[in-house]
């Protein structure tokens, strides 16, 4: 039985200006999880985060969006960890990734960074890769169009609906983490899109 996950940690850049871009899907993420609880995200200064703590079986569970920016958020998740007393394997990330289409998500139990600045900060703050994590489908780039200019940029207007339901459907996700463990999870929904297919 792994340990069981005692926070999930969505990442993205704090400020109205990255509000809806692809590299905040992480945001999107654990504020949907708040909204189910009806628990108020709230700074917390001395994590430099906006988190809340929710209940589910087996006891609280904490939702974290750092408020370093994307490449610090190893900052976050490290201090997360030692004020908590949470080893790596109880921290679930969630993270956007232009390497799935919009409306998948992939789970995975620990893993590289695979080219993901918040994934490569935590991992280096943290000194291992044995933390589970949530990817979430933010698309390809266009041909041409540079990587940041791609995950700092918004959802098109035909991606909105799918984005929407793969949010629902990597919220869903991270509760399964936290009250079963993240194999059953992963059977669950790592071949499943969002529309239900």
């Amino acid at each position: 039985m792994e340990e069981r996950v005692k926070a999930v940690v969505g990442l993205g850049n704090p400020g109205a200006r990255y509000d809806g871009t692809r590299h905040n899907v992480g945001f999107r993420v654990v504020e949907m999880l708040a909204e189910r609880a009806g628990a108020p995200l709230k700074r917390s200064w001395r994590m430099r985060a906006r988190s809340c703590t929710i209940q589910v079986p087996g006891g609280d569970l904490l939702l974290v969006q750092p408020q370093s920016y994307m490449n610090r958020s190893g900052t976050t998740v490290e201090a997360l960890g030692r004020r908590k007393g949470l080893g790596p394997g109880q921290i679930l990330v969630v993270v956007d990734d232009v390497d799935l289409p919009v409306g998948r998500i992939r789970i995975r139990a620990k893993g590289g960074a695979g080219g993901h600045n918040g994934l490569r900060s935590i991992i280096g703050s943290l000194g291992v890769e044995s933390f589970p994590r949530i990817r979430v489908g933010v698309g390809g780039r266009e041909r041409g169009e540079s990587l940041v200019g791609h995950v700092l940029g918004t959802f098109a207007p035909a991606e909105r609906e799918a984005l929407d339901d793969a949010v629902e459907m990597a919220a869903d996700a991270a509760m399964v983490v936290a009250e079963e463990d993240v194999i059953v999870a992963m059977n669950r929904f790592n071949q499943k899109k969002a529309n239900g297919e």
